[in-house]
Order: C-alpha cells, then structure tokens, then sequence
C-alpha cells in the first residue's frame, strides 16, 4: 500500500513558483526641457503605460520576467520629462503548465516585481529635480483578463475577416 501512494504521489508533479533573482534589467530618464521648466507652474499630463513579457531562460523550469513602466510628462507638447524602468526577475516555475504557466507568469510575477518598478521610478524623478510619481497599485489579474479577451476577439474577428473574403 505504501509502494501504491508513494507511485501516486510521484505521478503528480509538485507545482513549485519561486524567485530566483530580482533586478535592473534598464533604466532611463530623460528631462529634455531643463532647466527651463523649473521656473514654470508643475501642471502636466502624466501617462502610465505597463507592460511584461516573460521568456524560458533553460530547461530547469527557470523563466525571466520583465515588467516596463514608462512615465510620460507632457505639457501641452512638450516632455517634461520621460522615465523608463524595466524590472526583472528570474522566477523558478516547476508542474505549471499552458494557461496556468501563462497566468503566472503574466500575474503573480510582476505583482512581485511592481514595488522594486515603482521604487526606482520614484527615486529617479526626485533625483531629476520633480515630485515622486506615487504609482498606485496595479491589478494584473485584471489586465491579465483583458489582455485575454482582447486576444480572443481579434482572432475572432481576424477568423470572421478571413471567411469573409
């Protein structure tokens, strides 16, 4: 009986996520319109745009993650300033596979990886002489999901396209 269970158990592989390493993968900031701007009231537009890959680093289950976050600073059409901050992580993903893998990778990964982002993107827009961007929390779940459906309709729509011709 025992022989049978311990046959059980080496037939369900254990899931197994782990960091292996977090780092700086690249880092940029630009501020085109120094000193000048200084002198003029702080009112721009600030846009966010997020995204992550992941990539198979070898054949021992190790996967690299990278989460960019690029802040734009804008005046009218003017860059204040530019930030870019590419973190990454090597992430150990063992008995996950397909969409699960997917998910992983896609989620839980760069929730880890978001507070060292938003740390290096405060700490470089102070050191450029502006206020810190305080990022709010960032649901990649939820963008996740998106990202997902959005997928979906445009190979249903690209299928719908294709039968119609």
């Amino acid at each position: 009986m025992a022989d049978e269970q311990a046959a059980g158990t080496q037939q369900a592989p254990q899931q197994q996520f782990a960091l292996q390493r977090i780092y700086t993968k690249d880092i940029s900031f630009e501020s085109p319109q120094t000193p000048g701007v200084f002198r003029e009231e702080w009112a721009p537009q600030v846009n966010v745009d997020l995204n992550t890959k992941s990539d198979k680093v070898d054949d021992e289950g190790n996967f690299e993650v990278q989460l960019a976050i690029t802040i734009t600073a804008r005046k009218d059409d003017t860059t204040i300033f530019l930030c870019e901050v590419h973190q990454a992580g090597i992430f150990l993903v063992r008995g996950i596979e397909g969409e699960d893998l997917r998910r992983v990778l896609g989620t839980a990964a760069p929730n880890i990886l978001f507070p060292y982002a938003r740390e290096a993107i405060d700490t470089l827009c102070v050191k450029g002489g502006f206020p810190a961007i305080m990022l709010s929390p960032v649901n990649f779940d939820a963008l996740y999901q998106q990202a997902r459906q959005q997928s979906a309709a445009a190979a249903a729509g690209g299928e719908g396209d294709a039968v119609s011709h």
